[in-house]
């Protein structure tokens, strides 16, 4: 069975996630999804930029990501693009997740939404806190400072 890395067919990506949270632990969860959203994510303009996930009712859901309508399909076909979105995660994972957000600080930030090497839509969600903005200048001239060392060893030989 192929890894995520070695799948590497990213439908979105939360790129600003790693820079405004400190990402605690990462899970893998399956998305519910319809047809259209599937054939429209398979286009890779769908955005997890400004998503989060939830529990609502007991279970956890993948709020305000935005899998824009697939125009192919009929008008009778179509999704809302920014409905709630059920994630499927087994029992105990769902627990550690509902435990950990009930502290204060912490949320659940979607990482990626990306197709396994099976075909299936999964996302990647970060259990995350926020940085302060001293962290995010921190970590900005953290990667400077590795981007600059790596243009001196490249000129160097």
């Amino acid at each position: 069975m192929a890894t995520r890395e070695e799948a590497k067919k990213y439908a979105a990506q939360n790129r600003r996630a790693r820079f405004d949270f400190f990402i605690d632990d990462v899970l893998e969860a399956g998305i519910m999804l319809t047809g259209s959203e599937v054939k429209s994510l398979r286009g890779g303009r769908a955005s997890v930029n400004e998503a989060y996930a939830g529990l609502k009712g007991g279970e956890l859901y993948l709020f305000n990501a935005y899998i824009p309508e697939y125009l192919q399909a009929g008008r009778v076909d179509q999704h809302e693009p920014k409905r709630p979105r059920k994630l499927l995660v087994r029992r105990r994972e769902l627990d550690k997740l509902a435990a950990g957000i009930k502290q204060k600080g912490v949320t659940l930030v979607p990482m990626s939404v990306y197709f396994n090497d099976r075909g299936y839509a999964k996302v990647e969600i970060g259990l995350a806190t926020g940085k302060k903005k001293h962290d995010k200048r921190e970590s900005e001239k953290e990667r400077s400072w590795q981007r600059d060392k790596a243009r001196l060893m490249r000129d160097k030989g």
